[in-house]
């Protein structure tokens, strides 16, 4: 049967009908223990009482009015991230490239504010993902996701990963920003040193230089920090936020500095669905949950032992796990075989996990996981490992017979 979808996704061969917590209920009746919450979307885990009483209770009054109107909730919302960040105001959209995209825009408004429109050049670094539209793939750089779709959107320069020398040498009359993930994500969660994101804060400053976080996937307490820049000991000018801050419902949000967003006057930027009553009911909801005392220090718990856990599990099957890398829970195993085989072999014992770049699966577990969801994961994670040492012992014999 041929599918009406446009086929642009290598859709598994499975689907889910419920979810709880951690788990997800597939149509073909086994249980599987989710530790890619919709690739680090479902912060909460799935069906938490409190988001569906949130957006069942909003549903039923009002879902849609459009910023032609205000929005208290909004106003809310935006209060709270603003109270518990560097940030003095947001802007909410409905996905993470539209956060993005909003970031970009902000960056180069700046400087044509201040009388340097010719300062538009934003840098950012190689295995970077930020988005899917025109601008945020070519922000990116990555030729897989640019080839086919035209000239590229001018105005980005990439630099080497952690290359400070390239950075320096990349900065000119035109440069108007520097945008980077404190972890990336799809890159193959690679982690950014605190003292190169000093060096980016430091060059900012230097050169007048707005400093970009992509914290689309690291951010709303994914490591263990409500932002992952709580980390480095410094604060960006502007920071893209998705992901788990809609808890599964979508949304997204640029948070900026007042100077930073000095440009964005009325007029200048909009959305017709963004800061809809739904989704900020959903992301204050999520707030509500994160931003209790003691949740996030939870979460660095539990990242620590998914990290020593792991990091077990490679001693056990260094024929199989290369690498152990990460940051609370987000987490990613470098694996000597593809990682498409790693996580196929997974899921057959019941255990989602997502791709990414240099080989890499990600573990993006619901934050709300506990030391018995992690013990059950390592049990699911040592049976595939097994599973994968089998086969490769197999084809070497196999090998060696011919």
């Amino acid at each position: 049967m041929t599918s009406p979808l446009l086929p642009t996704y290598a859709r598994a061969d499975i689907s889910f009908e419920r979810g709880e917590g951690p788990w997800l209920f597939g149509r073909d009746g086994e249980r599987y223990l989710d530790f890619g919450a919709g690739i680090a979307v479902n912060a909460l885990g799935h069906a938490h009482p409190h988001l569906v009483k949130a957006l069942t209770d909003q549903a039923a009054k009002l879902w849609h009015t459009s910023n032609l109107f205000q929005i208290p909730e909004g106003e809310r919302l935006a209060r709270r991230l603003v109270d518990n960040t560097f940030a003095d105001v947001v802007f909410f959209s409905n996905s993470g490239a539209e956060a993005n995209e909003a970031a970009i825009k902000m960056a180069r408004k700046y400087h044509s504010a201040k009388g340097h429109p010719e300062r538009f050049r934003i840098i950012t670094f190689e295995g970077a993902f930020h988005g899917r539209t025109l601008a945020t793939i070519a922000a990116g750089g990555q030729a897989k996701y640019l080839e086919g779709f035209g000239p590229k959107v001018e105005g980005f320069d990439q630099v080497p990963f952690g290359d400070l020398d390239a950075l320096k040498a990349a900065i000119g009359p035109e440069t108007a920003a520097l945008m980077i993930e404190p972890i990336q994500g799809e890159g193959g969660i690679r982690l950014v040193s605190n003292s190169f994101i000093r060096t980016l804060r430091e060059l900012a400053d230097e050169h007048d230089l707005l400093l970009i976080f992509d914290e689309i996937q690291t951010g709303v307490g994914r490591t263990g920090k409500l932002f992952a820049y709580e980390w480095t000991g410094v604060t960006p000018d502007i920071m893209s936020v998705a992901k788990g801050i809609g808890g599964g419902f979508p949304l997204g949000a640029c948070l900026a500095t007042a100077e930073a967003a000095q440009g964005m006057t009325l007029g200048t930027h909009g959305t017709t669905f963004g800061g809809n009553p739904l989704a900020m009911a959903v992301g204050n909801a999520v707030l509500d949950v994160i931003l209790e005392p003691g949740f996030l220090d939870r979460v660095e718990r539990m990242g620590l032992l998914l990290k020593q856990r792991l990091a077990e599990l490679m001693d056990r099957h260094p024929g199989v796990i290369a690498e152990v890398r990460g940051l609370g829970l987000m987490m990613g195993l470098r694996t000597h075989v593809p990682n498409t085989e790693f996580i196929a072999a997974a899921r057959r014992h019941k255990i989602i996990l997502i791709g990414a770049g240099d080989n890499v699966t990600r573990l993006l577990p619901p934050l709300i996981i506990s030391e018995g969801d992690i013990a059950e994961a390592m049990n699911r994670l040592d049976a595939a490992c097994a599973a994968v040492e089998v086969e490769l012992k197999s084809v070497a014999q196999q090998g060696a017979a011919e």
